[in-house]
Parts: C-alpha cells; sequence; structure tokens
C-alpha cells in the first residue's frame, strides 16, 4: 500500500461503485476503491445476480412438472435445496472473481476496509478497528448502497423473520410464507418459493402489487400469481407478530377486518434504506434526503469534490443505473465533452418473476396525468406464434405514445423474456424514436419480439394479428 494518492478513490465496489473505477482507470486517472466486504456489493453477492439463479432452478422445475405438456415424460421431479442454495452461491463467487479480476486488469487499487471522508480530499479507512491509512484524492466517490429496509416489530432475527440475505440461504424450506411487500424483490421470492411448493401469501400496503407499474399490467400479474396458488392481499398492514418456535402468526388488516395469519416464515421486502452512516458526511456540505444523498445531474454533491452514485442517492434503486451514474461520474471528472446526464425515463425495471415483468418510461395513467394526449397499443401473447410454440400464451405488450408527436412516452410487458425484450423498447426512447420509425423496422419471425411491433401498430389501428 505505498500509493497514499490518487486522482479517484471510489467508496464501495457495488455495481456503480466497480464500474466507476474501471471507467476512471480507462480515462487515465488514477485510482482506488475502498471495499469493506464483497467485491461486486449486495448486487452482485446476494442481490440480482444470485437471485437469477435461483429463479432459473424454480423456472427449470416448473418447465419438468409440465413435460407432459411438451410431449415429454417426467417423473419423479422434486428439488435438493442446499444444492438449489450451493449453486446460486456458485455463480455469485465466480462473478466476486470476475469483478476482482477486472479490477486487477485495469491496475485500480483496492484497498481492503470501512472508508469515510477525513477533510478535504482525504478518506480514513479502518478494518476491524484497526486503521488503515489515510488516502488522498482529488475525487471522491461514495457508492455505498442500500441495505434491506426493517419495519419496527419485524426485524430480520434470521430464522423466523427474513430479508432477502436469509431469504436466499435458507436453512430449510418453509412450507407456507408471507411475503411483506410487493415490489420487485418481494415478487421475486414468492415466485420462487411458490414454485418449488411452499403455500405463499403476499400482502401489499398500496391497492395493487407492483405499484410502480401500469395498472393494466399489475392486474395481469395478480391474476397470474393467483392461478399458480399465491394468495394476495393489498391494502393491508401487517403488525403484531407473535413467534413460536418454528412458526409465526402475523395480524394483518385489510379492508377494516384484522386476520390472523400463521406462517412458517417471513419475509420482509419493503424497500432499502441507505448506508450514509459513518461516512464522515458530518461538518460536510453534503445534503441528505430522507437518508440518501442529494447530488446534481453529474452525480456531484454539495461538497466539492466528493460525488454519490447508485442506491445511496436518489431513486430508481437499480444496479443499471448504478453503473450508468458511475460512467457519467467519472467521464465528466474526466472532462469528456460529449457526456450526457442521466435521464431516469429512459431506465428500464424488470421483475424475474414467473411471468416476468418489465416496462420503461410512463405509464398510461403517468403520461395523461401530465397532460399528454395519448395513443396506446396492446397485443397478447396469445396471438404470437412463437409464445404459442413455447407454451407460454399468456402476456401482453403495451405501449404508450403522444397523440400529436409519435413519441414513445412508455412501454409495458408482462410474459415470457420480457425482461430481454424491453431493452428494443429502450433503445427506441434513447434514440427518440417516433411509432413512424418502429413501424418500418423489420421485426424477425417468429420471434416474441413481433409483439412489440405489433402493439405499435395497434396504437394507430393497424395491427394485423390481433
Amino acid at each position: 500500500m505505498a500509493d497514499m494518492n490518487y486522482d479517484v478513490i471510489v467508496i464501495g465496489t457495488g455495481p456503480g461503485g466497480y464500474v466507476a473505477a474501471i471507467r476512471a482507470a480507462q480515462l487515465g486517472l488514477r485510482t482506488a476503491v475502498v471495499e469493506r466486504e464483497h467485491l461486486g456489493g449486495i448486487c452482485l453477492n446476494w442481490g440480482c445476480i444470485p437471485t437469477k439463479a435461483l429463479l432459473r432452478s424454480a423456472e427449470v422445475m416448473h418447465l419438468a412438472k409440465h413435460a407432459a405438456d411438451y410431449g415429454l415424460s417426467v417423473s419423479g421431479v422434486n428439488f435438493d435445496l442446499p444444492k438449489v442454495v450451493e449453486r446460486s452461491r456458485k455463480v455469485a463467487a465466480q462473478l466476486n472473481g470476475g469483478v476482482k479480476h477486472l479490477l486487477k486488469k485495469n491496475k485500480v487499487t483496492v484497498i481492503d476496509g470501512e472508508g469515510k471522508l477525513a477533510g478535504k480530499g482525504q478518506v480514513a479507512v479502518t478494518k476491524g478497528g484497526a486503521a488503515v491509512g489515510t488516502f488522498g484524492a482529488k475525487h471522491i466517490i461514495i457508492a455505498t448502497g442500500a441495505r434491506a429496509r426493517t419495519l419496527p416489530g419485524l426485524e430480520d432475527d434470521g430464522k423466523l423473520v427474513w430479508t432477502y440475505k436469509k431469504a436466499m440461504t435458507p436453512d430449510s424450506f418453509p412450507k407456507s410464507l408471507l411475503v411483506i411487500g410487493s415490489g420487485a424483490i418481494g415478487i421475486e421470492f414468492a415466485s420462487f418459493y411458490n414454485a418449488l411448493g411452499s403455500k405463499v401469501t403476499v400482502v401489499e400496503v398500496m391497492d395493487r402489487i407492483l405499484p410502480v407499474e401500469d395498472e393494466e399490467i399489475s392486474t395481469m400479474a395478480k391474476k397470474a400469481f393467483e392461478k399458480q396458488g399465491m394468495r394476495i392481499i393489498t391494502g393491508a398492514k401487517a403488525g403484531n407478530l407473535r413467534k413460536t418456535a418454528d412458526s409465526v402468526t402475523v395480524a394483518v388488516e385489510a379492508g377494516g377486518k384484522v386476520e390472523d395469519i400463521t406462517v412458517d416464515r417471513v419475509i420482509v421486502a419493503v424497500g432499502i434504506s441507505p448506508n450514509t452512516e459513518n461516512l464522515g458526511l458530518e461538518g460536510t456540505k453534503v445534503k441528505l434526503d430522507r437518508g440518501h444523498i442529494v447530488t446534481d445531474e453529474w452525480c456531484r454533491t454539495d461538497e466539492p469534490g466528493v460525488y454519490a452514485i447508485g442506491d445511496v442517492t436518489q431513486p430508481p434503486w437499480l444496479a443499471h443505473k448504478a453503473s450508468h451514474e458511475g460512467v457519467i461520474c467519472v467521464e465528466k471528472i474526466a472532462g469528456k465533452n460529449d457526456v450526457h446526464p442521466l435521464d431516469i425515463r429512459k431506465i428500464p425495471g424488470c421483475t424475474y418473476s414467473h411471468p416476468q415483468i418489465a416496462s420503461v418510461g410512463l405509464t398510461e395513467k403517468k403520461a395523461k396525468e401530465k397532460g399528454y394526449e395519448v395513443k396506446v397499443g396492446r397485443f397478447p401473447f396469445i396471438g404470437n406464434g412463437k409464445a404459442i410454440a413455447l407454451g407460454e400464451p399468456e402476456g401482453m405488450v403495451k405501449t404508450v405514445f403522444d397523440a400529436k408527436t409519435g413519441e414513445l412516452l412508455g412501454a409495458h410487458m408482462i410474459g415470457a423474456e420480457v425482461t430481454e425484450l424491453i431493452q428494443g423498447y429502450t433503445v427506441a426512447k434513447t434514440m427518440e424514436t417516433t411509432e413512424a420509425e418502429l413501424m418500418h423496422t423489420v421485426f424477425p419471425h417468429p420471434t416474441l419480439s413481433e409483439m412489440m411491433h405489433e402493439s405499435v401498430l395497434d396504437a394507430y389501428g393497424r395491427a394485423i394479428h390481433f
């Protein structure tokens, strides 16, 4: 650790931090990262990636159970929970090693410990309470991420009440499960455990599940999940938790009535809390909004030389948003002239349940609230040959356009592989494409992507296959 001074120091190596560090190094800036736990952060080690590995196991089991629908014979379908978890952890470990390799390849110094601001251009690093050293940098990027938010009386106890971390590494399989919160994280865990045979109940305080999604998509998702056996209670509050040795009873209030629901385990998925404690923000000009660091369009805080990216800042709290912020931040630092601020209207959101949900831009309701006159197109999966051939005929692609200009305001999908399809509309929004360009685009046949074309055509009364 001979080098003590850098151009850039990044605190945290999640999808925002390590990307920022690599891009800074590519631009010729002497760069170091400070990481207290796992390279790759929560997303890679305990979030986005390992949960997708779990969901893939659930998807394979679902297909095996329905093998007869495809003319195949499969018997004795079951799962080995420790092996399912082990596969998930191996995937995370492989990618953790990949991040380590990329940082080394780009000559980024990795400082093992916990970093905090220690005066202008200074980062003090400790490990286990012992001082590692104080490092200097012209530019300090805070990328410390966030952790699972807890509710009073519903704190994670590691046994009966779980947050995402324990839900990914369970000691035993719960025959019954209550999931509090129906955002992407809650719904993904509900989908995973339900597919493996747990009796799942989802409780949501809002009047519908997946409340950030388009209302039509939320309604379709609810019907699909209920058809799979989930119980969903919306407009509900959970409280008055009572534990026994191996079960939990939760009082759920909805519609003026209170119901006691007893389950083996509870997963609390009610959002995140930013990791802004012990960062040395006291005495700086860094401002917080409900705990999250406030930044401008270039990820700058009000403290000169201090920046923030990712989940520690304003929403949306998504890994790909954090990575993009990291690139914007360091390219601006490096003085590049072709940097553009991040437009959150062009950030896609994905939920990897079964069925999948994906969206970008404004919902139909939001577009109307903003004063747009809209044209809306819809195309169902049942009208698509590839979807029928896949045995996935349930779903929909919905597009929202400005009736006056043809601007694509938003796109919303539910069904097989829509988390892959959504990028087509994201590119279209980034290129400021109108309905005319989308209509004249040739989509390959037979593919699921043809539904994207048909949805656009439907918005203008020109759909062919519906």
